[in-house]
């Protein structure tokens, strides 16, 4: 399974952009989709998580602020964030992240990530 990772930039403080992520390869049973991000020097931590039911998870920080979407129709495999009101602190590295069931077996994939940055 391979996830690329688009919409990523340079964008002022109070803006907004959309990543995008497209799957691809076989894939079994999608339990869930998102986003994680990476600032220099930090860990890597959840942004956004929606489940095969529909359900979403957000951070703290992003809350109000950032929506998490996806698309699993038979011709395509997406998950999508909108980010609003941007601000500096959401400067990072993007990575989309999708996890796979099939029975017992369990596989996380990870795209290559998009640079988002926000100028003050």
């Amino acid at each position: 399974v391979q996830l690329v990772e688009s919409g990523g930039g340079l964008v002022q403080a109070g803006g907004s952009l959309r990543l995008s992520c497209a799957a691809s390869g076989r894939i079994f049973g999608i339990r869930a989709m998102g986003w994680y991000r990476q600032a220099p020097g930090k860990q890597r931590e959840l942004v956004a998580t929606i489940t095969s039911d529909g359900s979403k998870t957000y951070a703290d920080s992003v809350k109000g602020r950032f929506t998490v979407s996806a698309d699993n129709s038979k011709n395509a495999v997406a998950v999508y964030l909108q980010m609003n009101s941007l601000k500096s602190e959401d400067t990072a590295v993007y990575y989309c992240t999708l996890r796979d069931e099939r029975g017992s077996v369990v596989r996380d994939f990870w795209g290559q990530g998009t640079q988002v940055t926000v100028s003050s």
